[in-house]
């Protein structure tokens, strides 16, 4: 399995269709050795700022598919 460090450095926009959110962002991607790590997996890696956004963003795109549900569904 390969392991990789995810750098966000700008969320650009975040969108969804069919089931699927899907986040523009910058980011650094850079590979782990597998020495030294303790648990395989990919690290995502953020600011409080950026995570702030994100979760902002995420819950807008939320809010929104649970617009178009049937009041039933929800």
């Amino acid at each position: 399995m390969k392991t990789f460090r995810i750098e966000i450095q700008r969320l650009k926009r975040m969108s969804h269709a069919k089931g699927l959110i899907e986040a523009e962002v910058d980011a650094l991607v850079v590979p782990l050795s597998s020495r030294g790590e303790t648990a395989p997996g990919t690290v995502l890696s953020l600011s409080e700022e950026q995570a702030r956004v994100l979760y902002l963003l995420l819950k807008a795109e939320l809010a929104e598919i649970d617009k178009r549900k049937a009041r039933s569904q929800r």
